[in-house]
């Protein structure tokens, strides 16, 4: 169970135990102190069991979909953007850039997810995930969309809300990915190569 909250935010490990870091206090957190041995632990609220952001976690890692209504996957980004490209590392992504970007990082043998759901109780979900630094990467295509545009400035706003680590790519970055994405995410303590 700490390694999820540790992959919310909520937690993070400490030299021995774990500490809780602002956002677990925001949510209810409680530090304590084991009085024989000094290791730090973190006390939680029963009410956390019904925060859905965590169930949503646990749904995730399990591997568990959501039912959505007809109505909900009408109007879907990733309903109308089906994901048909493979990857080599096995994934379907949605476009050439973002299977160009799964497989820089397959290649460079950075552990990462497509389309992971965000800790959150709203309903959103990254390009990427990298649990190592817990870095969020967000391919933005399509600039002269306004609707895209519109769900862009959305997103940034939520990334920002939570202050999750963000890295944005454009297709110019993808152009150019050994240069530029192993000094973004050096930048969040991930090494590649």
């Amino acid at each position: 169970m700490n390694y999820i909250l540790s992959e919310l935010g909520w937690i993070k490990k400490g030299l021995k135990g774990w500490l809780a870091t602002e956002q677990g206090l925001a949510m209810g957190a409680e530090q304590g102190e084991d009085s024989r041995s000094g290791i730090p632990y973190v006390r939680w609220p029963e009410k956390i069991t019904r925060i859905r952001a965590l169930k949503d976690s646990i749904d995730n890692i399990k591997g568990v979909d959501k039912p959505k209504t007809d109505t909900d996957k009408m109007d879907s980004f990733r309903h109308k953007f089906e994901a048909t490209h493979r990857t080599t590392d096995g994934h379907f992504v949605r476009s050439k850039a973002e299977m160009l970007i799964d497989n820089w990082l397959y290649m460079a043998e950075i552990v990462h997810a497509y389309e992971r759901k965000l800790p959150i109780e709203e309903e959103m979900y990254c390009d990427f995930y990298i649990p190592t630094g817990k870095v969020y990467i967000e391919f933005w295509g399509y600039d002269n969309d306004a609707k895209c545009l519109a769900r862009k400035q959305e997103k940034l706003a939520i990334y920002q809300k939570y202050n999750f680590n963000l890295i944005e790519l454009t297709d110019k970055d993808v152009l150019n990915l050994d240069d530029i994405l192993p000094r973004l995410l050096l930048k969040f303590g991930v090494q590649a190569y």
